[in-house]
């Protein structure tokens, strides 16, 4: 199901819950709800949607990538980028790094480490600031 894109600075300060089994259904709406705005958005994470649970989808250009969980737990190669969002107006200056290793959890809720850079990284990034209710 396609939700509609929260943009409450409130609701988006909150810091997010851990994501269970039960959230799998809303996990969905989010892939859904993510590419419905295919055209304007590369990430998202479930407070956009209005469920302060910690998940994000992120279109990788090759597929949508969910974690669940998500915990970044190693960064490097820090620069300076401007960024936008769905949830907010306007542009934003921001760190980000480029390269990062990520812990989290599969559709499967099995643990997975991954090392993304580039883009990627700095979507992840974005959206991992959502779930701790960091507004960029």
């Amino acid at each position: 199901m396609i939700r509609t894109i929260v943009k409450d600075p409130m609701f988006l300060s909150i810091k997010a819950q851990k994501a269970v089994k039960e959230d799998l259904p809303a996990v969905q709406d989010l892939v859904d709800t993510l590419r419905a705005h295919h055209d304007g958005c590369v990430g998202m994470a479930m407070n956009m949607i209005g469920i302060a649970k910690a998940a994000i989808a992120v279109d990788t250009g090759k597929m949508i990538l969910v974690m669940i969980n998500p915990v970044i737990t190693k960064k490097t190669g820090a620069y300076q980028t401007s960024e936008g969002c769905l949830s907010l107006t306007g542009v934003r200056q921001t760190t980000r790094h480029q390269k990062i290793t990520v812990t989290y959890e599969d559709l499967s809720f099995r643990k997975r480490t991954g090392e993304f850079e580039g883009f990627t990284a700095e979507i992840i990034e974005h959206e991992c600031d959502h779930l701790a209710g960091i507004l960029i």
